[in-house]
């Protein structure tokens, strides 16, 4: 298997040269040049605090297809009860960071300083977007990613009170598919997330749907004047 070494280059080898494990190659920058090709082409950065910066491409990808998104009733009646609500790009290095959070089941993050910056970058550039879920007027989870064509591809979400991010997930995937998104790259198999109807797809497959999604235009800037979906 061989991993390329991206120092000092402008652009990716094909996602398709990937090794099993999905890795494809490492060095390189988290410029937002680099990221937008990246991502362009079916690629992502995932590496820990003192490692070079992973890149990599799965086989199979786990992808929600936003048609397919199922809440559950327990879900529908916490946002039937009217105790959150959303907004897009309000608050978007925060989400961010909440995200970033060291978790119970983890040993430290994968989202670095070098990654946050990477990603705020992105979001003033109009291309990542945060969905953030309030609650008494406090952020209370969110979840974040990018735009790109009608694709998008999310990064993580956190919660800091009970179902705040599951909820947050829910109306990002109502939403996107009123705007007519052909998916959600989930990236990597989660049971968390195959409960709501994301799935496996080949990684050929994936590349296919994502030169499709990418042909229409991308709905750049900040998307505060959307109206999340309830």
């Amino acid at each position: 298997m061989t991993v390329f070494n991206l120092e000092g280059k402008v652009d990716f080898p094909s996602a398709q040269l990937a090794g099993r494990d999905g890795l494809l190659a490492f060095g390189g920058e988290l410029s937002p040049k680099m990221l937008l090709r990246a991502y362009g082409r079916g690629i992502f950065p995932w590496y820990g605090q003192g490692e070079p910066i992973l890149w990599w491409s799965p086989d199979p990808r786990f992808v929600l297809f936003p048609a397919e998104f199922h809440a559950g009733a327990s879900l529908k009646k916490v946002l039937q009860r009217g105790i959150f609500s959303f907004t897009f790009d309000r608050a978007f290095g925060e989400v961010v960071s909440g995200c970033a959070l060291p978790r119970p089941d983890q040993e430290g993050t994968w989202i670095t300083t070098a990654m946050r910056d990477a990603y705020v970058a992105l979001h003033r550039l109009g291309y990542a977007h945060s969905l953030e879920t309030w609650k008494d007027g406090k952020l209370a989870g969110g979840i974040y990613g990018i735009s790109l064509g009608r694709c998008f591809f999310a990064e993580s979400m956190f919660r800091l009170a009970d179902n705040a991010s599951k909820v947050a997930l829910t109306v990002l995937a109502e939403t996107l598919r009123k705007m007519d998104f052909a998916f959600i790259d989930c990236q990597i198999a989660s049971p968390h997330l195959a409960g709501w109807g994301a799935r496996p797809i080949s990684r050929r497959r994936y590349l296919e749907l994502l030169r499709a999604g990418l042909s229409p235009h991308t709905r750049r800037g900040d998307w505060g004047d959307i109206l999340p979906a309830l």
